[in-house]
């Protein structure tokens, strides 16, 4: 699970298991986005959280579950580099935060600002965190 052994006393373990426990936390963001987009987009506290009207979300609710398939796809990313071994699974970690990065800037500057800190922040700090304990 950690590169380089799992002994508590050894450089690094911490910063190792910082990482681990953000990536899984990154993952259970994304299976999170995904039942919201997926199963719940028509409901009063979804359309809430996403800002849409009734009618908004009945119209888009196919693209929104299409959206919802993909981060799932991401959270699937994500747990899979966390179970692989090392170096597949650190070089897993740094990419797929690093495409929750891209969706998150891409959706803030195309859609709401609000993604940037719901999806871009988070993947963020994530991959520092991946690279930092290496």
């Amino acid at each position: 699970m950690f590169a380089g052994g799992s002994d508590p006393r050894e450089g690094g373990f911490v910063m190792r298991l910082v990482a681990e426990i953000l990536v899984g936390l990154l993952a259970a963001l994304h299976v999170y986005i995904m039942v919201m987009e997926m199963f719940l987009w028509t409901t009063p506290r979804v359309r809430a959280s996403f800002g849409s009207t009734a009618e908004f979300a009945e119209a888009t609710k196919v693209l929104a579950a299409n959206q919802g398939l993909y981060n799932g796809f991401l959270a699937a990313g994500l747990v899979w580099a966390l179970i692989a071994s090392d170096p597949v699974g650190q070089a897993a970690k740094i990419f797929f935060a690093a495409c929750v990065v891209v969706a998150g800037l891409y959706g803030a500057a195309t859609a709401s600002r609000r993604i940037l800190f719901a999806q871009a922040l988070p993947g963020a700090i994530t991959l520092a965190a991946v690279l930092l304990a290496g």
